[in-house]
């Protein structure tokens, strides 16, 4: 069954605009009677228009209202708050506390962005990436982290791979770019001026352009041609957002092996050669 609903809705409200924000803040905390109404009820309750239910719907990428009441009727199936059930990380409990709460949100985590990752975006992703004659990642600060793990797995398996991890590095991978290749933006806000102002010079040079970013509308997502999202709805301030970062990396790996399994023979042959030169080199 469908779910997700009420993840979606909280992932996005920081990215609607005001109109949709308040219908979705307004089914966000009345979940139940949503479920059990009819759109022109719930834009009456919310004091919104009709009009302004369905656009929040297309916002969260559903096909529609009635689309919406079923993810939420099978999130409140399921007899858990999900969107509130991270935990907050206590800085003087026991290391047991500490354990179980950050365990507990990366797994919350990545089950989250299950719930907003696109099939359809994701084999896109592959697709193009496998048929790149050079795929450029672009990332900043702790995405940096995320670029330089996807580089070093597609390098593994020997695709021509570069990280632009700073503006002057990011502008010159991206002017040389062309139809063949495939620019990777990575920012968890999709706010980061470096890499859309990056992604927007690969896309004009012809480059294919993908991000990866919190769920919701965002200036890197819009530049790019396809979107792949995560959610986290953990407590960013306070966390470091630890838990994004697991979900990011999460996704990285199902590109990797989406893209590995592409010619799996070829790649497995990669992958013994580099292993064995590093070896050797022990």
């Amino acid at each position: 069954m469908l779910k997700g609903g009420l993840v979606s809705l909280k992932a996005a409200i920081s990215s609607l605009k005001p109109t949709e924000r308040k219908a979705a803040e307004f089914i966000a905390e009345h979940p139940e009677e949503v479920v059990n109404s009819s759109v022109q009820r719930v834009a009456m309750l919310a004091e919104v228009s009709e009009a302004t239910i369905i656009r929040l719907c297309r916002s969260l990428n559903f096909k529609g209202f009635q689309e919406l009441k079923l993810r939420i009727a099978a999130d409140l199936s399921e007899n858990s708050d999900q969107t509130d059930s991270y935990h907050e990380i206590q800085i003087d409990g026991p290391i047991s506390d500490l354990v179980t709460s950050i365990s507990h949100n990366n797994m919350r985590s990545i089950q989250d962005t299950l719930t907003v990752l696109s099939e359809e975006e994701l084999e896109k992703a592959i697709d193009a990436m496998s048929g790149a004659k050079k795929i450029a990642i672009f990332g900043v600060g702790a995405s940096a982290v995320i670029a330089m793990d996807l580089k070093q797995k597609l390098t593994r398996i020997n695709y021509w791979c570069e990280t632009g991890l700073g503006l002057d590095e990011q502008t010159t991978l991206a002017a040389n770019m062309d139809e063949r290749d495939v620019a990777f933006g990575i920012s968890y806000s999709g706010q980061t001026l470096d890499v859309i102002d990056s992604l927007s010079l690969a896309k004009e040079n012809g480059a294919k352009t993908i991000s990866l970013t919190r769920f919701g509308s965002n200036p890197v997502a819009g530049v790019a041609e396809i979107n792949l999202f995560t959610s986290s709805l953990e407590n960013s301030i306070r966390s470091g957002a630890m838990a994004s970062r697991i979900a990011q990396l999460n996704v990285i790996d199902i590109l990797y092996v989406g893209i590995a399994r592409k010619d799996h023979e070829r790649h497995v042959r990669a992958l013994e050669k580099t292993r064995k030169a590093v070896r050797n080199k022990k």
